[in-house]
């Protein structure tokens, strides 16, 4: 990192790119789902195809966190970010030249085993970086590259695409995404403070073994995995079921996702000063029941104007994406620094296969009616709600531990 900048601009310049490489990692996986019309017609695939596509990218990215568990402690942190991001351009890059489905398909899974990767060590490094008082600060600003993909992502496909074609917003996020690896190059430090000096390396059996025989790594991943339950068993058929149930237009679902990711742009900075200020445990507490609220009224069916269902969404994206900034924290703060790697890894891995697990769930729970209609949509909010009560016991078990 240059040396010109005094310690605190530093700090603000490293969690600038950190975000910015969440934002386009986010964006990755984001992009393919509204660029669905061209893309299937152009390779003649079906829905069936088109999901396993979406799907391809996750079930990679849990595998791949799974793997990273037991050796993401073994190597610098930013030459581990910068290789895995590095893999994630020459991935993106490689859907825009498939030439078929299952080159397509290949792409997406090695988009997802870099791009799943990369989460867990950007925030083992602010762990292992920035102090715990201010931890919570840090995670709000580095998480706001998962607000600005859902305000910039599904739109700015949707434009490049328009005037060009589905394989253009792939091309256009591996040029973005090489800028930002310059930038990660000459801005982020070596991370090298979990590394144990005159030790041998460990084997991947052993890094496991070591992980899992810690109690609080258990409850710590645990409230993780309750947390996106509770949360994706809502949020993939939100917007099918507010044009369907609720009436709203599928131009109407441009404003949902660009107001929520607004307000989540003001309100994860506020939440994360709050962690500071109290502990994760607390703000995740008060966070859950808080989430009750909009979880209830976007699972119900009214017949309110347009206003009424954008606030709803609103307070959704503020409060539900909003409890996963104390989580992050609790997770973090966990384990000592030389284990923070693989705990993240294993976390990223728990949350992906959780959001598989919770769409299935929620899938097997509701059902169609002859109009269109979505049914059982309000029993998944209660089971959501049920989760979230379930996280905020698993919390208080957690430990912390640095």
């Amino acid at each position: 990192m240059p040396k010109l900048l005094n310690p605190e601009r530093r700090t603000q310049a490293m969690l600038l790119v950190l975000m910015l490489v969440v934002f386009t990692s986010i964006a990755d996986f984001m992009i393919l789902m509204p660029l669905a019309p061209d893309l299937m017609h152009e390779m003649h695939i079906d829905t069936a195809r088109f999901g396993f596509l979406v799907s391809a990218y996750s079930l990679a990215a849990g595998v791949a966190s799974l793997l990273a568990a037991s050796l993401a402690d073994r190597f610098d942190r930013r030459r581990a970010l910068l290789f895995c991001y590095a893999g994630l351009v020459l991935a993106t890059l490689a859907c825009s030249l498939a030439t078929g489905f299952y080159s397509l398909l290949l792409a997406r899974c090695l988009a997802g085993v870099f791009g799943g990767v990369i989460g867990s060590i950007i925030f083992a490094i602010v762990g292992d970086l920035i102090p715990p008082e201010r931890r919570g600060w840090a995670m709000s600003w580095v998480m706001l590259g998962f607000s600005l993909s859902a305000i910039a992502g599904v739109p700015l496909g949707l434009f490049i695409a328009a005037h060009s074609n589905w394989r253009m917003p792939f091309v256009a996020l591996s040029v973005m995404c090489v800028l930002i690896w310059i930038g990660a190059f000459y801005l982020l430090p070596a991370v090298k403070g979990h590394l144990s000096k005159g030790q041998p390396a460990q084997g991947m059996l052993t890094g496991y073994k070591e992980l899992f025989a810690d109690r609080n790594h258990w409850w710590a991943c645990g409230v993780t995995a309750l947390l996106t339950l509770s949360g994706f068993c809502v949020i993939p058929y939100i917007a099918s079921t507010m044009v369907s149930n609720s009436g709203l237009s599928t131009h109407d679902l441009v404003y949902m996702y660009l107001l929520g990711g607004v307000a989540t742009l003001f309100s994860r900075p506020v939440i994360g000063g709050l962690i500071d200020r109290h502990s994760p445990r607390r703000i995740l507490a008060y966070l859950v029941l808080a989430s009750f609220i909009p979880l209830i009224l976007v699972t119900q069916t009214f017949s309110l104007s347009v206003g009424w269902q954008l606030l709803f969404s609103t307070l959704f994206f503020v409060f539900v994406s909003g409890r996963f900034i104390p989580a992050t924290a609790m997770v973090t703060g966990a384990t000592a620094p030389q284990m923070r790697g693989r705990l993240m890894a294993f976390n990223s891995a728990t949350q992906n296969f959780a959001s598989g697990l919770a769409a299935l769930l929620a899938g097997l729970i509701m059902t169609q009616a002859g109009d269109g209609r979505i049914i059982n949509f309000d029993w998944v909010g209660y089971l959501s709600c049920i989760f979230g009560l379930a996280a905020i016991w698993m919390a208080r078990k957690v430990k912390a531990v640095s």
